[in-house]
C-alpha cells in the first residue's frame, strides 16, 4: 500500500485542498450567459486542472498520483458537462444542490439533483443490499488474491502475478463500482435524488453498444454523450461523433492508468479507439448484427471477447506494477 501513500504530506494536503476550490469555481462558471465563453472556460478549467495536478504530485507515489488526477478528473468534466447542460437550459442548481452532484456524486446528470432534499425515492434499501453483498464479495477475492500470492510463492513468478491479477481486479472492481457506488446511490435517494446504479449487470451485454451505452459505467458514457458526442454529431456527423467519442475516452483513461506511472503510453488510448471501431462494425456489418441480436448467446460471447481479450493493454504492466499490485503487498 506504500503506493498510495503520500512522500510529502504537506504538498498532498495542498494538491487535495486544490479539488473544492476547483469544485466552487465550477459552480460559477456554469453561471456564464455566454455560450463560447463557458464551455471555453470549462474545458480550460479541466485541462489546467487535470495538468497542474499531474505537475504538482509528480514526486509522489504512483497509487496518490492516480487517486489525485481521476479526482481532478472527476471535477473538472462535472463542470464541462454542467455547462453544457445549463447552456441547454436543462438544469441550474443552487450552491448546496451543486456540492452535492459535483463533490459527492460519481454520475454525470445534474438534473438529478435539481429537487433535492425531498422525500425519500423508492427501493433505497435494495440499493444497500446491493451495495453491501458486492462489497463483502469483492473484499473476499481481494484477499484470495494475496493468499494465492502468498500460496504460490514456489511457482514461476509470471503464474503467481497472473493468478493474483486474475482474482484482484474483478475484487477490486466489484468492491468500488458495484459496491461503494450502490450505497452511495442508496444514500442520495434517501435524500429525495433520481440516482440509480452506474453498473448495470454488464455481463448481460449482447453487443458493444449496448455494454457501453447502457450497461458499463454510465457516468463515463454520460459524460462522453454530453460533452463530446452531441456537440459534434450536429456539425460533424454521428460516426465522427462517436469516434471521437472514444478517441476522447482513450484521452482520459491514458490521464487515469498510463501518467501516474509514467509509462505505458498509448495503450489504454489503443483499447477505446479499438472499441470505438468495434461498434461501427456492429452498426455497419447488418449480418453480424443481426446474428448477435436473434442469438444472445453469440451476442455474449462477441462482447466478452472484445472486453477481455485486449485486457492486457487497457491494464498495462507498468500500471498493475504501480497501481494495482501493490493493493495486495506485491512490490516488483
Amino acid at each position: 500500500m506504500n503506493a498510495y501513500v503520500p512522500d510529502d504530506l504537506p504538498g498532498a494536503m495542498i494538491a487535495l485542498a486544490s479539488l473544492p476550490i476547483v469544485l466552487l469555481l465550477g459552480f460559477f462558471v456554469t453561471r456564464i450567459p455566454s455560450v463560447a465563453l463557458a464551455r471555453i472556460s470549462s474545458w480550460l478549467i479541466a485541462i489546467i486542472g487535470v495538468a497542474c495536478m499531474e505537475l504538482y504530485t509528480v514526486s509522489q507515489p504512483p497509487g496518490f498520483r492516480m487517486l489525485a488526477i481521476i479526482g481532478i478528473l472527476l471535477y473538472t468534466m462535472k463542470i464541462v458537462v454542467a455547462t453544457e447542460v445549463c447552456l441547454s437550459g436543462k438544469a441550474r442548481l443552487t450552491v448546496l444542490q451543486w456540492i452535492g452532484f459535483a463533490g459527492f456524486w460519481v454520475g454525470m446528470r445534474p438534473a438529478l439533483f435539481a429537487k433535492v432534499p425531498r422525500a425519500p425515492r423508492a427501493n433505497t434499501v435494495s440499493y444497500f443490499w446491493r451495495g453491501i453483498t458486492n462489497l463483502a464479495l469483492g473484499l473476499v477475492l481481494v484477499f484470495a488474491a494475496r493468499g494465492a500470492w502468498i500460496a504460490s510463492s514456489e511457482w514461476d513468478l509470471s503464474q503467481r502475478l497472473f493468478v493474483s491479477t486474475v482474482l484482484l481486479l474483478p475484487g477490486v472492481s466489484l468492491m468500488l463500482h458495484f459496491g461503494a457506488f450502490n450505497l452511495l446511490t442508496g444514500c442520495w435517494r434517501i435524500l429525495g435524488a433520481e440516482c440509480d446504479s452506474v453498473f448495470h449487470a454488464p455481463q448481460k451485454s449482447k453487443s458493444l453498444t449496448e455494454f457501453w451505452g447502457r450497461r458499463w459505467n454510465l457516468a463515463f458514457s454520460e459524460m462522453t454523450t454530453l460533452a463530446v458526442y452531441r456537440p459534434l454529431r450536429g456539425p460533424c456527423g454521428n460516426v465522427f461523433a462517436l469516434l471521437m467519442g472514444f478517441v476522447f475516452s482513450g484521452v482520459l483513461h491514458e490521464l487515469a492508468i498510463s501518467v501516474p506511472v509514467r509509462a505505458g503510453f498509448g495503450w489504454p488510448f489503443l483499447y477505446f479507439v479499438l472499441h470505438g471501431i468495434g461498434i461501427l462494425i456492429e452498426s455497419r456489418w447488418f449480418a453480424l448484427a443481426e446474428l448477435i441480436k436473434s442469438r444472445p448467446a453469440i451476442g455474449r460471447l462477441w462482447t466478452l471477447s472484445w472486453i477481455v481479450i485486449p485486457l492486457p493493454i487497457l491494464f498495462h504492466q507498468p500500471f498493475l506494477c504501480g497501481c494495482v499490485w501493490p493493493l495486495i503487498g506485491i512490490g516488483l
